[in-house]
């Protein structure tokens, strides 16, 4: 039996979401801080400024005083860096404007100087644009660490839609794994009475089916989709807010995922990876649903294979085989000593992973 655990859930307030929405910016700064002589930190990178942070920032220019923070590696270092430019600056609140590790910076931004972050995602790569951790590079855990809740998360349709075809498939990678994460996280409450809250684990889990129910609109790229997918990725962080940690949307196919980062970075991107985890995981929990979950991965273009992701067979093999390590105090389906090398290379034959 687990015993009754205490956490905070803590919320987006506000989500705005649809065509045109970052316009809608300098309501939100206005409802969260009152602008008269405070600065505005926006973080964001050198190509996704030109994209939506000159929006942003010309929005904020008309209530507040904005300080453009440029980032460029995603790393500790540099996040530690930027939130000391933005205590210097006494930025009042920070706004996070590209992909999922710009964001992940803001959070953490807003997390060391303890102000207010609004998430305005670029990119629909994964569900970080709306929950309370952040992954950057350089930590001395290669996972997500809690970080805070974006206060708001403004997701502008006509821009999203703009970002590259892989990084739209990444999202949908990242929601597959649901199907595992929820499953990880019920063998733990089952095995090491590891609190387990039903209510977060369908919400995740209806997130991974939403993606598959539309994964043909999705992946086409086509406005309509593009909301569909991020939707699923919002409701997806909410359902690690609830939960209070990111167990029901991060289990051994993240694992496995991070792995992989550790083994051959920069190689896939963080959704690829843990879309090959979940056709992985679903094997060795011995649902034929992985079948279909690949067959499905080939339809839409995400890579199914060791040699359409661009890594080796060696560092799949590896990385599948100190998965489990990467979290050692998260019990999932790899067990406590994980698979070994003989073990790893026939699930990864066996489901086409290598030849």
């Amino acid at each position: 039996m687990s015993t009754l655990s205490t956490h905070d859930i803590e919320l987006p307030k506000k989500v705005i979401i649809g065509n045109g929405a970052i316009i809608r910016i300098r309501d939100i700064i206005e409802e969260i801080i009152n602008c008269e002589d405070n600065s505005v930190g926006i973080v964001t990178g050198e190509n996704t400024y030109r994209v939506g942070g000159v929006i942003v920032e010309k929005n904020v220019r008309e209530c507040a005083k904005p300080k453009i923070l440029i980032t460029k590696t995603s790393t500790l270092v540099e996040a530690e860096e930027i939130s000391e430019v933005a205590r210097k600056e006494q930025v009042n609140l920070v706004i996070g404007v590209g992909g999922g590790k710009v964001v992940d910076i803001a959070k953490y931004v807003g997390y060391k100087l303890g102000i207010p972050v609004i998430s305005v995602p670029l990119a629909p790569s994964h569900d970080g644009i709306a929950s309370p951790f952040a992954s950057l590079r350089g930590t001395n855990k290669p996972y997500s660490i809690h970080v805070v809740t974006p206060h708001a998360i403004i997701a502008d349709i006509d821009l999203i839609s703009k970002a590259p075809r892989k990084l739209i498939l990444s999202g949908i990678g990242d929601l597959l794994g649901k199907l595992v994460s929820v499953r990880d996280w019920r063998l733990a409450h089952r095995l090491k009475g590891e609190y387990y809250g039903d209510y977060a684990a369908q919400l995740a889990l209806l997130s991974a089916k939403h993606v598959l129910k539309y994964h043909e609109v999705i992946a086409s790229g086509a406005p309509e989709g593009v909301r569909i997918l991020v939707e699923a990725l919002i409701s997806s962080g909410v359902s690690m807010c609830i939960a209070g940690s990111s167990r029901p949307a991060s289990g051994s196919e993240h694992l496995f995922s991070h792995a992989l980062e550790l083994v051959a970075p920069g190689k896939a991107l963080h959704g690829e990876g843990v879309a090959l985890g979940t056709i992985i995981m679903l094997y060795i929990y011995g649902d034929p649903l992985w079948r279909k979950i690949r067959s499905i991965m080939k339809k839409i273009g995400l890579p199914t294979t060791a040699r359409e992701l661009g890594v080796d067979n060696e560092d799949i093999i590896r990385a599948l085989t100190i998965a489990h390590t990467i979290r050692p105090e998260r019990y999932t389906i790899l067990g406590e000593s994980g698979l070994s090398r003989e073990a790893a290379i026939r699930v990864l034959r066996e489901t086409g992973i290598i030849e």
